[in-house]
């Protein structure tokens, strides 16, 4: 059986205030045309297909179109698990007349004790699709106490699907989950499934498991074993995952189980880069193979006062959506001036204060500046008092 593992989809997101749906639609053009030339069995998204519960309607336009074009079109099954992100309900609107034609939305645990079956040459395939839920929806749905975390939530999942015989009659078992998995890396734009930022799940809770599609970390990675893996977000949703790849994983699985994993690069409309330099450095522009178009955070490292540095940065890099500069503080093993001021002149007290901000001594250049601006503010006062 081969199938394609994507998750994280996030449609309708905002990025820095920049509305992310053409970048979506592009690089979900690829997914559908993967599906389409790879002789797919399955396409699994493993939660998070929107960003927010009640998305914006150019978002759910999208999904509907992707949707048909894999599931009418390409004539390829779509499974789809509701995320954290997701409401669960709205997105399983009408799941037991798309059923029927290929498309297995799972929104809440209701739908998920019966497995998905597919079949190849080499037999039977069940698939198990676990959207997110919080441990107490986890306690509700079992009739069980005592499921205090989400590693106790998911083992007790396991434990019931299990009991339900999935799996009973085929070791080619497949597992969909929406989760953070205790060890697996995380990046700044994923949202905390715990108010303390906690909700590990450990990874030994899906040994039964020959394959496990994982959603909600957006780095494409595998935890201990390559067939326990997140596809990682079609998209970089922040500056810290810059030097990601991000991907679409094809999976063969092999008639005991065995899974051979290929990561696809998905390549974006716009790259999400960060650049650091000298104002020069970055007003020479863009390197070779390096567009002027990508969503940029920029880092001048200039000391001295710049004006309208946003808009000098934006004449040559117009989609740049964060303009940082380093804070002045002082070095590492810096001693303070601190101690007893009194008794310094103004002059003196500007030089202190210079060093220990910048770490160095004021200089001549900076010195007459300083002159200049008390001769040009005791000016001021003297218009003032006549």
């Amino acid at each position: 059986m081969r199938f394609l593992h994507t998750s994280d989809w996030h449609l309708g997101r905002l990025f820095h205030g920049v509305h992310l749906t053409d970048d979506q639609a592009h690089v979900l053009d690829q997914v559908v045309c993967l599906a389409a030339e790879s002789r797919l069995d399955a396409v699994i998204v493993a939660g998070d297909v929107f960003d927010r519960a009640v998305p914006p309607p150019d978002a759910v336009s999208l999904l509907d179109d992707v949707l048909s074009r894999l599931v009418l079109q390409a004539r390829v099954p779509v499974v789809l698990v509701a995320g954290n992100h997701d409401s669960g309900q709205r997105l399983a609107f009408g799941a037991r007349l798309l059923a029927g034609q290929g498309l297995h939305v799972v929104g809440t645990l209701a739908g998920a004790w019966e497995p998905i079956l597919f079949s190849d040459a080499a037999g039977p395939v069940a698939l198990s699709p676990l959207p997110f839920a919080e441990p107490i929806v986890v306690r509700q749905e079992l009739g069980r106490d005592g499921l205090g975390d989400h590693d106790a939530a998911m083992a007790a999942l396991v434990d019931e699907l299990e009991a339900r015989g999935v799996g009973a009659a085929t070791r080619r078992t497949i597992l969909v989950a929406h989760t953070l998995v205790v060890g697996a890396q995380q990046s700044d734009s994923e949202r905390p499934l715990t108010v303390s930022g906690g909700g590990g799940v450990q990874a030994a809770r899906f040994a039964p498991f020959a394959y496990v599609a994982l959603g909600h970390l957006h780095r494409a990675q595998a935890i201990g074993r390559e067939s326990l893996r997140y596809s990682g977000s079609l998209l970089k949703y922040s500056f810290s995952e810059a030097a990601q790849t991000k991907s679409a994983s094809i999976v063969e699985m092999g008639s005991t189980g065995d899974c051979r994993v290929e990561t696809i690069p998905l390549v974006p409309r716009r790259d999400v880069r960060c650049l650091e330099g000298s104002l020069p450095e970055i007003l020479a522009g863009p390197r070779l193979g390096e567009s002027r178009e990508d969503y940029l955070k920029i880092t001048v490292r200039d000391e001295g006062p710049i004006l309208d540095l946003a808009g000098k940065v934006r004449q040559v890099y117009p989609n740049v959506l964060a303009v940082e500069r380093p804070p002045l503080v002082a070095p590492a093993g810096h001693a303070s001036v601190g101690g007893d001021l009194g008794g310094r002149s103004d002059e003196e007290l500007f030089a202190a204060f210079f060093t220990e901000v910048t770490g160095r001594q004021l200089g001549a250049e900076e010195l007459a500046v300083y002159h200049e601006a008390v001769a040009s503010l005791r000016r001021l006062e003297r218009e003032v008092e006549t």
